[in-house]
């Protein structure tokens, strides 16, 4: 009797109270909670590890507008840095798990709209990225070889609605107006030696057209000055021991620069160390090494562009105008650029603009700050919605890099797992991907799913092989889809 009532007490009371806290925290219903994510790119991949990882049965079906996934990691990142690459072989394997699903080429909105994904899902996470381009805003913007840097980014990747961009490397001088990373990525890959760009995974149509280019100078100018500059010390180290170009920084512009060195913040002083010596006292292996260049960039500071000038009847890209700025403003870093009544003239055949992104809206049902270019959201909440949630660029902005997204990503997910643990999600009647599956097949829609992609991936790889190169990618969609068939019925 006395056992009894010590098992009673001690023993199973206590084990029920595990089993009911374990059932509320990983179910909050009795049904399997189904999560759809918006973007196959970093935000998405890394908030479905997170969800994955989070709870023993939920399931997560990642929906991406393209036949292949990986968004950024794919179209973005450069060809020159495979190893940033590398990070898709942990998406492989988060697609790979059972409860994870890749389903591709369908275009949310179009295909299938927002309402029937929540009608589908216990929540829907939109992760689709900053698709869109920010503009100057000044005359000439529209002129023949005036192009963004995203768009440049997209044709030398192979991104399908950029590969039939019209790109002419006939001049000398070309101006990129930024100076993020993305502004030196571009920069990199117009001054890179060609034979260097062979061994990469760059289009071949591009790599054509980059072996025949006449580029030998580009500008990289910027609004703000160089304790302002946006790009990380790595990418300006590369491009500084770039072989066959000269770096040319201006003494002028960072002479005064070594008095403020030792009150910025690490990453800060490290980039600005090497801006200084780099402008005021180059080691003797570089001056050696710029001695013999081919081509040279040039970093120019406080210039905002007012117009794009005309050539040839206004076919043509003449040059740009630029406003001088000054600074102003007490924080050292934070300094405002202001215009001056000072004009400057650089004459180029090409511009690239790389001032930023933003995003788009998807879907009419989902609320979208179109000044700020953002889905709006409290921590990750779509605002005015329930199991409706953002992660990444569309909530963010277009900031930081992938480490910032997988961050994000993590938190992103966390948040869900938590609406789900506290029963804030409603998931009577959610199947899921099946759901959806059944909606799409209805339309008519191909779905392409992981082991697909696999199939498309493999023959890329072979078509690399033909050129030397890891790999060579399909630039168009039609062409991904054959070769999933092909696979299919072989």
């Amino acid at each position: 009797m006395v056992w009894c009532a010590f098992k009673q007490r001690f023993l199973w009371r206590p084990l029920r109270r595990i089993i009911i806290s374990a059932r509320r925290h990983y179910c909050g219903t009795d049904k399997t909670p189904h999560v759809a994510i918006v973007g196959s790119g970093p935000a998405g991949f890394y908030t479905a590890q997170q969800l994955l990882k989070g709870h023993p049965s939920l399931r997560v079906d990642i929906y991406e507008k393209l036949p292949v996934p990986f968004g950024l990691v794919r179209y973005g990142v450069a060809p020159d840095h495979p190893e940033v690459k590398i990070v898709t072989n942990t998406f492989t394997e988060t697609a790979r798990n059972k409860r994870c699903s890749f389903i591709g080429n369908i275009t949310v909105g179009k295909d299938i709209t927002i309402g029937e994904l929540q009608r589908a899902y216990t929540a829907v996470v939109l992760a689709y990225g900053a698709d869109e381009d920010r503009k100057l805003g000044i005359p000439g913007e529209d002129l023949p070889n005036v192009l963004s840097a995203r768009q440049f980014v997209g044709w030398y990747n192979g991104l399908p609605q950029d590969r039939d961009l019209s790109v002419d490397l006939s001049r000398e001088n070309a101006v990129i107006i930024g100076h993020g990373n993305v502004a030196i990525d571009v920069c990199r890959i117009l001054m890179t030696p060609i034979d260097t760009l062979r061994k990469t995974d760059i289009s071949q149509y591009s790599l054509d057209q980059l072996a025949a280019s006449n580029v030998k100078k580009v500008y990289m100018v910027g609004r703000r000055g160089p304790l302002q500059i946006a790009l990380t010390i790595k990418e300006l180290r590369e491009m500084i021991r770039l072989p066959e170009c000269r770096t040319i920084i201006h003494k002028e512009d960072v002479l005064d620069l070594d008095k403020v060195i030792s009150d910025l913040p690490r990453p800060r002083r490290r980039l600005t160390e090497l801006l200084h010596k780099t402008g005021v006292s180059p080691s003797e292996k570089d001056s050696k090494h710029w001695a013999t260049a081919s081509r040279e960039w040039e970093l120019r500071f406080c210039l905002s562009p007012v117009e794009i000038r005309a050539g040839n009847a206004g076919k043509s890209v003449e040059g740009v105008r630029f406003c001088v700025n000054r600074l102003e403003g007490e924080d050292i870093v934070n300094k405002k650029a202001v215009p001056t009544d000072k004009t400057v003239d650089i004459e180029c055949g090409l511009v690239l603009r790389s001032i930023g992104f933003r995003s788009i809206p998807i879907d009419s049902s989902v609320p979208f700050d179109s000044q700020r270019g953002i889905i709006p959201n409290q921590n990750g909440r779509i605002l005015g919605t329930t199991g409706l949630y953002c992660s990444g660029w569309v909530g963010l902005g277009p900031v930081g890099v992938i480490l910032t997204t997988m961050t994000d990503g993590f938190e992103k997910g966390k948040l869900v797992l938590k609406d789900i643990e506290e029963g804030r999600l409603d998931n009577s009647g959610k199947n899921g991907r099946d759901q959806a599956l059944d909606i799409l097949k209805q339309r008519g829609v191909q779905v392409v799913s992981f082991s697909d992609w696999e199939c498309i991936d493999e023959a890329e790889c072979k078509n690399g092989q033909q050129h030397g190169k890891p790999r060579e990618k399909m630039a168009d969609t039609a062409d991904m889809l054959k070769a999933v068939c092909s696979s299919t019925t072989s």
